[in-house]
Formats: structure tokens, C-alpha cells, sequence
């Protein structure tokens, strides 16, 4: 067994016992907060993370993905992603760079195969997305491309999509990241439990504690809901700054019960979304690069462009958010 480089802080490590894996360790990121190249150990493998666009700020896949693309350089083993970038082709023609659409993929586990992980090879260190689609990611490469549990691919992509319900495991799983978005220490025990096929039943213990904190959450969500307006063509639009701890998914969600498209302002991000199969774009109407084409975030700053994007009256709304 081969002794590890000390995780970079603040971020969590899978917990490794009984794992059929080359190596040990999995490490949790974003498209806008990757780790820092010299702190992940040997071979990388980068899994469900979409390259990082206008979104999070002007020229972030030049200063966050190609900068720890150019840091990590060779010992890049692969990165596999389901989320619309222009910038996927630039390495369309380099092996170790397996990137689809959300259109094709609903979620990154789907794509893992026992093939593509023979393909690769040897590995140190998984550097996945922090949520349910990122953790099975991570659970199915350590297990050679093979479901942690029969249906865990369509749990992910349920989660993912918010088309269908996900089974009772998935549901579980689900509710405990949601309760908990930045517990970087349950992530790890999760794929831990995910990647040991479930076999330790006290590890659910930890998992349902969390799950259960959801239910304030979910009460307190669905109370600010009720502060959603409806204002032409088809928005559902609601601030939910400093009104307590809340579900974005579920808020966006209940958004959409009242209109195509759902928009939750808070202190610093505005957030849109619409059904996976509506055929909305929201990429393509804010001029972003790449992300999920029915849900993306931008700076508060940029309500303006927000409105005229999506046919608002920026009057109307402003009025709307005075109220």
C-alpha cells in the first residue's frame, strides 16, 4: 500500500477500508473549487465535473480548469463529464477526456463502464463532484465500473434530472446531501458505504441522521415558496435571502409547479431552472460556454441581462422583489 500526500484542508477522504480499487483516495470539488494539483496524489482521475464557464466569473475555464489541467498535466488519467462545454472540443481527440451533454447523459454515472476503467488503468487518486451523481461516480470507478448497488445508475440520474423519483437507497442518500450540501466528511463516508456495496449497515446510521435534519429544511422551503411571483412570460420568481436555511432544488422545483421557469434571487446569486425535458436553454440565452443547459447560477449582479434574456419587464420585477 503506498502512503498518500496529507489532503489538502478542508477537504475529505473516502474512507478506504475493503475497497477493490488500485489506490485510496477520493476528493471532493466543483467546476469553480478544484483542488490544488500538488496536493492529489499520482494518477487523477476527474469525474463528474463540468469545466467551469462565464458563470462563475469572466474567463473562469481559462483560470480554473485549463490552469489545473496545464498543473496536473501528464498525470491526468481521465475526466469524465456529462455537462455541455464549448471548450469539450478542444480535447476531443485526446483519449483520456470521455465529455458528454446532459442531453445524452442525465448523469455521469451511466458512462462508467468495466471497460472504460480497464481502459485507463492504474490510478491514485478520484477527484469527483460533491453530490449523490458525483459520489456513485466515484463508488462505480473503485468497482471497476460496476453499480455499488442494482440501480444506481438510475438513482443518479432521477437525482440528477429531477425526472422520476429515485429508489428508497437513492432517496436516502439524496436526502442526507441535501441536509448537508457541504459536509465534505459525510460525502466520504458515503462513497465509502457506496463502494462497499452497502455491506456495513451501521453506516447508514450517520446517513439517515442527516437525512432527517431534511425535514425542517424542506418545511422552511416550502413556506418561502409560498413568497413566489408570477410574472410574464412564464417566470416564477421569489428572494429567499435571509429567510433561513432552504433547499434550492426543492424551492426551484416548486417554482416550477407555477411556471416554466423558476428563478431564486439571494444575497449573491441568482438561480435559474426548468424541467430537464422542457427544451429550455439557459445556456444559450445568457451566452455561457458550458453547465447544465436547465439550470445555471450567475453573480446577482447580472439581474439585468437576466430579465432581458428571459423576456422579463426588469420593471415589474424589481417591483416584485421590493415587496
Amino acid at each position: 500500500m503506498r502512503t498518500l500526500a496529507r489532503p489538502p484542508k478542508q477537504v475529505a477522504l473516502a474512507a478506504t477500508r475493503d475497497i477493490p480499487s488500485y489506490s485510496l483516495a477520493t476528493i471532493f470539488g466543483s467546476p469553480r473549487k478544484l483542488p490544488k494539483p500538488q496536493d492529489l496524489p499520482g494518477r487523477v482521475v476527474v469525474l463528474d465535473i463540468a469545466f467551469a464557464s462565464e458563470a462563475g466569473g469572466q474567463n473562469s475555464f481559462q483560470k480554473i480548469t485549463l490552469s489545473f489541467l496545464h498543473k496536473l498535466g501528464p498525470r491526468l488519467a481521465a475526466w469524465v463529464d456529462h455537462h455541455d462545454s464549448v471548450e469539450h472540443a478542444r480535447f476531443r481527440h485526446d483519449p483520456r477526456f470521455i465529455l458528454r451533454t446532459k442531453a445524452e447523459h442525465g448523469a455521469c454515472p451511466e458512462i462508467i463502464t468495466p471497460e472504460l476503467v480497464e481502459r485507463i488503468g492504474p490510478w491514485d487518486t478520484i477527484v469527483c463532484h460533491n453530490d449523490f451523481d458525483g459520489a456513485v461516480s466515484a463508488a462505480k470507478w473503485r468497482l471497476g465500473g460496476l453499480e455499488p448497488y442494482p440501480g444506481a445508475d438510475e438513482d443518479a440520474r432521477a437525482v440528477d434530472t429531477r425526472v422520476g423519483k429515485p429508489g428508497p437507497i437513492g432517496e436516502r442518500f439524496d436526502r442526507a446531501i441535501r441536509a448537508r450540501p457541504r459536509d465534505l466528511a459525510l460525502m466520504g463516508l458515503i462513497v465509502r458505504h457506496l463502494s462497499e456495496r452497502l455491506a456495513d449497515a451501521s453506516l447508514w446510521e450517520p446517513i439517515d441522521l442527516a437525512a432527517r435534519e431534511l425535514d425542517a429544511i424542506e418545511a422552511n422551503t416550502r413556506k418561502i415558496a409560498e413568497r413566489y411571483a408570477r410574472i410574464p412570460p412564464g417566470v416564477a420568481l421569489v428572494d429567499a435571502s435571509d429567510l433561513g436555511p432552504y433547499d434550492k432544488t426543492l424551492l426551484l422545483l416548486l417554482g416550477q409547479e407555477r411556471e416554466p421557469v423558476s428563478v431564486v434571487i439571494d444575497r449573491q446569486s441568482v438561480t435559474l431552472a426548468a424541467a430537464f425535458n422542457s427544451g429550455i436553454n439557459f445556456l444559450s440565452l445568457l451566452g455561457l460556454s458550458g453547465g447544465m443547459p436547465t439550470r445555471v447560477s450567475v453573480d446577482r449582479s447580472t439581474l439585468p441581462s437576466v430579465w432581458k434574456a428571459l423576456g422579463v419587464d426588469p420593471t415589474e420585477a424589481e417591483r416584485t422583489l421590493d415587496r
